[in-house]
């Protein structure tokens, strides 16, 4: 018996979470709105001294959003990426273990701790700008199968693509260790740098591929196709594809399959950081246990809806257990 569910593979960045106006980017973030851009020390702090207010702070990174979720679901996980030596980077792995999940795994390098501004727009849209700091040194040398060894399944994070010797490096150790695989595209931004890339893994065997509008879009270069079609295009690869289409819901598609997952209702939308990876969070939780896909995607779903509802990725202790108890009731009855 594997002694993981789940292994994360990612960044662990500690964000900046923020609101400001639209004009606010128009006036001082170069790039589009919505996307997510690596910058240096000084150029984050730079936007951050033109706030009108501190920034608050949560723990975040794609793979570790969606792992630090599945963990408070009841997945059994671990994660692997590296942390800084400062007081971010012991906060935020103290904050891991707490949550249950296991933090033998991760690696320490000497800089300071990644960190992502998430600028929060009125439309609850979120632009970032991520300063990697010890992330970033992560080298693909670094990676082996024994990081992954007695772990089922390895949900990876699109970022890493930026580094293709990293992620070939992650997806090569991960197949070696026996476990499934998923992939995030995490951006529209990574699609455009990776497409033939990507193709080439989906064909080489990735279990699941998660995708939202923009980057299902991107990824086929196909702007006007209904999503429900680009879902099967995806799925032709061989992936189970799951294709959210914020407030419209999602579709996922397997083999011949293909099942609409319908939108939770939510009465207001706060801040969109962190709501994709709550949705992996819900799927790969309901998968790993066995459910159906149309179970899947109303655990996905439920989650997504819980985050979109507060400020920051992470869905405030308050409302845990009502959420907790909400997914848990979505197990399909057995016959």
């Amino acid at each position: 018996m594997a002694s993981f569910d789940l292994i994360g593979v990612g960044s662990p960045i500690m964000d900046l979470l923020a609101r400001v106006p639209d004009e606010f980017l128009r006036s001082h973030v170069a790039g589009d709105k919505g996307g997510m851009v690596l910058v240096d020390a000084d150029e984050m702090a730079r936007i951050v001294s033109l706030l009108g207010e501190a920034p608050a702070h949560a723990t975040g990174g794609s793979a570790a959003n969606a792992t630090f979720n599945a963990t408070r679901l009841g997945l059994r996980t671990t994660f692997l990426g590296k942390l800084g030596h400062d007081d971010a980077a012991e906060v935020y792995r103290r904050t891991f273990e707490a949550a249950g999940v296991d933090g033998r795994r991760f690696k320490r390098g000497p800089h300071a701790n990644a960190r992502c501004l998430a600028l929060v727009t009125p439309d609850a849209q979120r632009t970032m700008r991520t300063c990697l700091g010890a992330a970033l040194t992560l080298a693909p040398e670094e990676v082996s199968a024994a990081d992954f060894a007695g772990c089922r399944h390895a949900h990876i994070e699109g970022y890493l693509v930026f580094n293709r010797a990293l992620a070939d490096a992650v997806l090569t150790a991960a197949r070696a260790a026996g476990c499934t695989t998923s992939l995030d595209l995490s951006s529209f931004e990574v699609v455009n740098a990776s497409r033939d890339w990507l193709f080439t893994q989906f064909r080489r065997g990735i279990d699941i591929v998660f995708a939202n509008e923009d980057e299902i879009r991107a990824l086929f270069e196909d702007h006007t196709s209904p999503y429900d079609a680009l879902t099967r295009r995806l799925a032709g690869f061989g992936v189970l594809a799951a294709v959210k289409v914020g407030k419209d819901g999602a579709w996922i598609g397997q083999g011949d399959q293909l099942h609409r997952v319908e939108p939770r209702r939510v009465e207001r939308v706060v801040d969109t950081n962190g709501a994709g990876d709550s949705w992996a969070a819900g799927f790969l939780f309901a998968h790993l246990r066995g459910w159906p896909l149309p179970a899947c995607g109303e655990v996905a779903s439920l989650m997504g809806a819980a985050t979109v509802s507060h400020l920051g990725p992470i869905i405030p202790d308050a409302h845990w257990p009502e959420v907790h108890s909400a997914a848990l009731r979505l197990e399909p009855r057995r016959a």
